[in-house]
């Protein structure tokens, strides 16, 4: 017989279910108040009217009765009945594949989707063996090339960028922020303390305050359990988390693209996720691979997808949808000229690196896209391409180089400027295993976007379990390690300001150096 509860009294599962709300509500709050230090409440003003859309759930089969084979009912297995056997798995596995990718299109309040980060799955963890070229533990840049560095200016910038520690209250391998592989990354732009943002393959976005205080434990006693750190983790989309991108002129908004054909917006403050851009066709499969914002359109999202094309899209026009074919093959990443918006530069399977000129957009229907200025081909496909403050472009391709091209004249270009052949010829070509294979993220240079010391420098994934910096004139200023590091922490981000760089690993594990 079932032990009846006595009125009042809670189970341990609810209890801890309800400490999870409220530590997500803690740390949301927190977050939201440092962030307001950062972008100044404006006061509140009436949203104009906008046109509401409604969208009609998409229609579901009715339920097909249970199906017994032919032998087992005793009747041969004609061609006809072989037929439709054949038919019903085709749709079922069509509508399988079509319930898998649809995005969540309503809203989402944390409360209701907390998940717990002492039971996240770690289903990478039992994956074997080495991707190809890779050595875990071999340095390529040591203390030995600091020391014999004889300009004092490198020197000593090479000392301080080296000098970064691993978060030291913490193992990496304890700091678990999403449920699976790292895809994407972001740091709030709050220069108060480190607040990482983390997207995994399947949709989850997990959230680490890296002011927590060190642990109470008890060196001597032997039996002290290390309490886990406060992750706050939340499924907002149903496939990959591609960007984060952080509103210039909204503390608590954080915006966040994905797989599943959408872009998301997470209010800290409110503790809501609303997707503010999706096809308007419930069955089309656009999987979003990047997302950027303009400094001077703070309302206006930049999009690149999987099919080739790049969008733009003014969350406060429901019509402003955009979407122009810029490649016949995927383009991996794109980026927007932090100081000159107008410029963007994209990254194609197609082996591309092209910069377009979004003054100048042309052509009608399919054929209308933005003017191309250039472009520059690699011997294997590009997979990003990242603005620096300063003009410059680095790429990462599967030609095992990082490629570093300088348009620092690029503020001077008029509206039909044409980039010769030897202006779009890279600068820096400095050789890196970007040889990732299926079971890594693919490696993507990221710049710091406003560095406080003026100095452009930029971080990368290191196949042997490092993340490299590099300078935009291509010396290398240091391959950030430590201990606990068992996994490529491929994944790579750059704070906007402060020397702080964030790694993410295969099985949703983050590195934090400061």
């Amino acid at each position: 017989m079932p032990v009846k509860k006595e009125p009042g009294t809670m189970s341990a599962f609810e209890r801890r279910r309800l400490e999870n709300i409220a530590a997500n509500k803690a740390l949301l709050t927190d977050i939201s108040t440092a962030a307001a230090k950062v972008i100044p409440k404006k006061p509140a003003s009436k949203p104009p009217a906008s046109k509401k859309t409604t969208r009609s759930a998409p229609k579901r089969e009715a339920a097909r009765p249970t199906r017994m084979s032919s032998r087992l009912a005793g009747r041969d297995a004609d061609d006809e009945t072989l037929k439709r056997k054949l038919e019903v798995e085709a749709e079922t596995v069509a509508e399988q594949a079509k319930q898998k990718r649809l995005r969540v299109n309503s809203d989402l309040s944390f409360d209701q989707i907390v998940v717990d980060g002492k039971k996240y799955g770690n289903s990478l963890n039992g994956i074997k063996g080495i991707v190809r070229g890779a050595e875990p533990g071999l340095r390529t840049f040591t203390e030995e090339d600091i020391q014999e560095t004889t300009d004092e200016g490198l020197k000593d910038l090479r000392l301080r960028m080296s000098s970064l520690k691993l978060y030291e209250h913490w193992a990496p391998n304890d700091i678990k922020i999403v449920p699976q592989r790292i895809y994407s990354l972001g740091f709030h732009p709050m220069e108060d303390k480190p607040i990482v943002f983390a997207g995994d393959k399947e949709g989850a976005m997990g959230i680490f305050d890296g002011s927590q205080p060190a642990p109470d434990v008890d060196d001597d006693d032997e039996d002290t359990v290390i309490p886990d750190p406060v992750v706050s983790a939340f499924k907002t989309h149903t496939r990959t988390i591609s960007s984060f991108v952080f509103s210039p002129i909204e503390a608590n908004a954080v915006y966040s693209s994905s797989y599943d054909s959408s872009i998301r917006k997470m209010d800290l403050e409110k503790g809501i996720s609303v997707q503010v851009f999706a096809p308007s066709d419930l069955d089309t499969d656009m999987p979003i691979s990047a997302l950027d914002m303009a400094h001077n359109e703070p309302h206006v999202l930049y999009f690149s997808t999987l099919d080739g094309g790049l969008g733009r899209y003014d969350v406060r026009a429901p019509d402003s949808e955009e979407i122009w074919t810029l490649s016949e093959q995927k383009i991996g990443g794109f980026s927007l000229h932090p100081l000159q918006p107008h410029l963007v530069a994209t990254a194609s399977l197609d082996r591309t690196l092209k910069i377009w000129d979004l003054r100048n957009i042309s052509g009608k229907g399919d054929l209308r896209h933005p003017a191309l200025l250039g472009e520059h081909e690699s011997r294997l496909s590009v997979s990003h391409a990242s603005w620096s403050a300063k003009g410059h472009v680095a790429t990462s391709s599967y030609d095992d180089t990082i490629k570093i091209y300088d348009f620092g004249d690029s503020s001077s270009w008029k509206i039909g400027h044409s980039i010769t052949s030897k202006a779009i010829e890279p600068i820096h070509r400095i050789p890196h295993n970007n040889q990732t294979g299926r079971w890594v993220t693919i490696l993507k240079p990221q710049w710091q976007r406003m560095p406080s010391d003026g100095i452009q420098k930029f971080v990368i994934g290191n196949m042997n379990r490092f993340v490299d910096v590099y300078a935009a004139d291509g010396s290398q200023l240091a391959q950030l390690d430590g201990e606990g590091i068992t996994a490529v922490p491929a994944v790579a981000h750059f704070h906007p300001t402060k020397d702080w760089v964030a790694g993410g690993n295969a099985s949703g594990k983050l590195c934090l150096w400061q």
